[in-house]
Order: C-alpha cells, then structure tokens, then sequence
C-alpha cells in the first residue's frame, strides 16, 4: 500500500487535509454516530480530527492514484445509471430478456447495488 502525496482527501462536511499529512487513521467505537466515524490525526495538529467518513473511505482516499479515483467514480455512475434503467424494465420484459440471454437480471440488479454499497 502506497500513499498518494499531495493529494486532498476529504473528512466530510468540506473539510479536506492533504494525504502525506495524516499520521494515522482511528476508528471511533465509543461515541460514534452521525458526523462521528473516524479519528484523524495529522502531522502538526495535537488533537485528532473528527470526521464523518468511515476509516476504508479515508484510506482508499490516500492509496487511490487520483486518476484512477476519477475513473472509478465514473464507474459507479454508470451503474447507478444502469441499474435504474433495469430497474425500470418491467418484470415481464426481463423475463423474457433473460430467457433469451440467459442472465439473471434480478441476480444482476442484486449485484450492482451490492458493488455500490
């Protein structure tokens, strides 16, 4: 795992610090909720930083090559956008696509919004 420096990665509620920055990255267990998941401590700051994302969010953050964030965040769109236009197709009509295709499309749209979380 390498840290992309230089990089803005965002806390939550339009806070951002730079990546080569954070020190470490604690989740909150006690006293977590709303605007409350994670504890970030960074290099000149003597208390950790609430944030409001969760911990794996944050750290995709510093790892991701931000051309391959961009790419990614176009990926989920273009699900999203998909699996509304499935979601759209009447029950009847993916029966007989997945007749004809032999895909499952309830399996399918299950999938998708597993992949988007």
């Amino acid at each position: 795992m390498r840290i992309q420096s230089g990089q803005l990665v965002a806390l939550g509620y339009g806070r951002y610090v730079r990546s080569d920055e954070i020190v470490a990255i604690e989740p909150i267990t006690e006293g977590r909720g709303p605007g409350r998941r994670t504890l970030v401590w960074v290099r000149g700051v003597t208390d950790p930083i609430v944030a409001s994302r969760a911990e794996g969010s944050i750290v995709d953050d510093l790892v991701t090559p931000a051309d391959e964030a961009t790419r990614m965040k176009a990926q989920r769109s273009a699900l999203r956008q998909m699996l509304k236009a499935l979601e759209g197709v009447s029950p009847g009509v993916r029966r007989v696509l997945g007749e004809e295709t032999g895909v499952d499309f309830a399996d399918l749209i299950r999938e998708g919004h597993e992949v988007l979380g």
